[in-house]
């Protein structure tokens, strides 16, 4: 069945507009209550955010819905996504409800869910929810309505996880480290994780004020963080979205490492510790060089389509451990149940520290292939992939690759873009065949 509402992440939209009103979703939260009742017990769902503006009303407006459906609601308050997917499952309720739009500004928002065991929704609890939906907002007897706290330790708890999952005896002393939270979700806890596992650190986009997310900081504009890493002298720096499940690191000279490096730097050192298991799922996005170099040193790749639920589902059935994406999503399973920026991070680190080697040193024997991006915003990204017109447009560019690079083309999961990823040996020809299709992709949406 085609689901209704929700999207490759959760129910994402700009805030007033669609399906990010109060009114829609106190009925999808009334549907949750419902869906995951459990029978004679009290349901329970804990409820986290980031920093936007708009996640007082959505925060009001949710709970709001699970207490009239007789849920009992545990308000984390502003915490990186991975850290309520955690608090989900050592809290022991029955699903968690994260209120963000991940790395988008400010006005956009959106509803991600995940289950007791900090994983997210199947496709059959989210189109059971979009069934209930359809049905009229109930509400029970007094006697049997939901309660609201809040958890005063949440933060705290997830930081000692965080810090648990390094080896024993870890420690970052004598090494300055610059954080750039985003202005998002993950202000308060990832100075904490490295200040007490003994790093000099030095923290910037930790001013949340509902605005500012995202904005010109992060794992998406990391210019600042690359520019303050050279300022401050200092060995590496850390870029987290403003949700905290994607990262982006900058070398001592600020020289920016993407995901593939990261999954690179993490590889390499398990395999050396012979602790990889299996092999790595990257995505269609991944660079050619990423699968190259995990080719010379023996590791097998797959290749997902993007999203970590798609490199989940591959995970889980290759029995592998270790994915990610480009953008700095990357999955540790043995360690988190949903891409998480500051074990990620750490275990960049990790390396860095038993081996006393730099973060370039340790991304030695990777060579990236050229890429070049284009977004393009268009009102149906989606029809316009499949264009008779723009098909035979890429199938021409292909041949004059002749087998020296990639091509691909795709809709956005998240926003009203057509992306347009070429990838080859030749940086010339690679964008200028991203600019042609570009501009054939405006000409056919008007």
């Amino acid at each position: 069945m085609t689901k209704k509402y929700f999207g490759t992440d959760g129910i994402r939209g700009r805030v007033g507009d669609s399906l990010i009103t109060p009114e829609f979703c106190l009925r999808l939260s009334n549907a949750v209550g419902r869906v995951f009742a459990s029978n004679g017990q009290k349901t329970k769902v804990v409820i986290g955010k980031d920093t936007r503006i708009s996640g007082y009303m959505l925060e009001s407006v949710l709970q709001s819905g699970l207490i009239s459906a007789g849920a009992d609601v545990s308000l984390l308050g502003p915490m990186p996504t991975p850290a309520i997917a955690y608090l989900a499952k050592t809290l022991r309720a029955d699903a968690a409800i994260v209120i963000s739009a991940s790395h988008n500004p400010y006005y956009d928002n959106g509803i991600k869910f995940f289950d007791a065991e900090g994983s997210k929704l199947g496709d059959a609890k989210e189109l059971a929810i979009e069934a209930a939906m359809e049905g009229p907002l109930v509400c029970e007897d007094s006697e049997n309505l939901g309660k609201a706290s809040r958890v005063s330790d949440a933060a705290g708890r997830y930081v000692e996880f965080c810090k648990s999952t390094v080896p024993d005896g870890f420690s970052l002393r004598g090494l300055r480290i610059v954080l750039d939270c985003a202005n998002g979700a993950t202000y308060q806890v990832a100075p904490q994780v490295f200040s007490e596992l003994g790093a000099d650190v030095v923290v910037m986009a930790a001013e949340p004020d509902g605005f500012n997310i995202n904005q010109a900081c992060g794992s998406t504009e990391p210019q600042a963080l690359r520019k303050k890493v050279v300022e401050e002298k200092a060995d590496f720096g850390i870029a987290f979205d403003g949700d905290g499940d994607r990262l982006a690191m900058v070398d001592s000279h600020g020289a920016l490492l993407d995901g593939d490096e990261l999954l690179y730097i993490i590889a390499r050192d398990r395999q050396r510790r012979a602790t990889l298991q299996g092999g790595v799922v990257g995505t269609v996005m991944s660079n050619l060089g990423f699968e190259q170099a995990l080719d010379r040193l023996g590791i097998p790749f797959g290749r997902a389509n993007v999203g970590d639920r798609n490199i989940l589902a591959q995970l889980q059935q290759n029995g592998w451990q270790l994915g990610g994406e480009p953008s700095g999503h990357i999955l540790t399973l043995d360690l988190a149940t949903t891409g998480d920026a500051i074990i990620a991070a750490l275990q960049v680190i990790v390396p860095v520290v038993e081996q006393g080697l730099s973060l370039r040193a340790l991304a030695a024997g990777m060579d990236k292939f050229p890429q070049v991006l284009e977004n393009i915003k268009v009102p149906f990204p989606g029809t316009l992939c499949n264009d008779e017109r723009l098909v035979a447009d890429i199938r021409d560019s292909e041949s004059r690759l002749a087998g020296r690079g990639r091509i691909l083309v795709r809709p956005s999961g998240t926003e009203p873009l057509l992306r347009i990823m070429v990838e080859g040996d030749d940086l010339k020809e690679v964008s200028q065949i991203a600019r042609t299709l570009a501009i054939r992709v405006q000409e056919l949406s008007t």
